[in-house]
């Protein structure tokens, strides 16, 4: 036996012990991987499993009852569903939550991603303009609701002596069915577009800086980049800000603090929103089962949204064809 075989078949011992096959000890490596990834994710399905799917499947149930939250349900079949198509008022609170859903959807969508394209560039003070776009969102909501208020007061509110001052006139922007919907829009996009454009910052520092060199070289603009490079590259990104979007305007759960402290769902139920609908049948008026037929309406709807916008996004697949 030569001295080369003989090093190479004492290699093969020290790193090889007798009887195991190398492809058994791959796969050994590998299920541990898996028993290590598991174990990553454990703490955050237990706490969905615990703090979402099972209140949600309970509070399905709950929906054919009647129950008034103290003891005592009394099984109700459709009859919370039946009311809560004939009910005006809930369905109002949906065509609201429709409206607020179609405009601060794309308008937080393109506010966010234009504040991600322009900080993205290397200027000076860009990190004291980011902090500032994103100084709104580490504030409560209740704060943030108090002082947009109190700056939409009636006649001697800051906006409306500014508009005023202008020569535009005054307006009751929490006080008219016309504006009170929209001045709390323009207030949760303002404070909602920081956070969404730090993920959209994300998402652009990830595409290869050499696409954009290529495409410079080439003589491409940068409407001819962003349409060929930008969009495409930046689909799964915004995939996922459409869904969180989406999520908070028909939950509007996040939302919902503004609503309280600014309108109360009001005047005459303009900015009604349908949680703050539900949220007033089951801790106002203490009618539990039919709240939870109608969040279980809301959650359907929502998930519905998730499966079309999955479907015409092709799951924020993209080729780089």
């Amino acid at each position: 036996m030569s001295g080369a075989a003989l090093g190479s078949d004492v290699r093969t011992q020290r790193t090889r012990p007798p009887g195991v096959p190398r492809a058994r000890r791959r796969l050994t490596q590998r299920r541990r991987e898996w028993i290590a990834g598991y174990l990553f994710v454990a703490p955050d399905c237990l706490g969905l499993l615990v703090f979402v799917a099972i209140p949600m499947v309970l509070s399905f149930v709950l929906g054919f009852f009647e129950s008034t939250g103290f003891g005592g349900y009394r099984f109700a079949g459709l009859a919370n569903y039946q009311r809560m198509f004939s009910d005006p008022l809930f369905l109002n609170s949906v065509t609201v939550t429709f409206i607020y859903l179609v405009l601060f959807v794309p308008l937080l969508f393109c506010v966010s991603l234009g504040l991600a394209l322009l900080v993205r560039q290397k200027r000076p003070l860009i990190g004291l303009f980011r902090s500032l776009f994103f100084a709104p969102n580490v504030i409560s909501l209740v704060v943030v609701g108090v002082v947009w208020q109190f700056l939409l007061v009636d006649n001697i509110g800051v906006v409306n002596r500014v508009s005023d001052a202008l020569g535009l006139g005054t307006r009751s922007w929490l006080g008219d069915p016309k504006f009170a919907l929209a001045s709390v829009l323009l207030v949760s996009v303002w404070f909602f577009m920081g956070y969404y454009m730090t993920i959209f910052l994300a998402g652009l520092q990830d595409i290869p800086r050499h696409f954009y060199d290529a495409a410079r070289v080439d003589g491409a603009g940068r409407v001819q980049t962003f349409r060929h490079i930008t969009w495409p590259l930046l689909r799964p990104t915004s995939l996922f800000v459409l869904l969180l979007t989406t999520i908070t305007g028909v939950g509007g759960l996040q939302g919902f603090d503004l609503i309280y402290i600014m309108t109360r769902g009001g005047p005459n139920n303009a900015t009604s929103l349908a949680i703050f609908y539900i949220y007033q049948q089951a801790f106002q008026y203490s009618d539990f089962g039919y709240a939870a037929a109608m969040a279980s309406f809301v959650a359907f709807i929502l998930f519905a949204a998730m499966l079309v916008m999955f479907a015409l996004t092709r799951g924020g697949r993209f080729d780089y064809d």
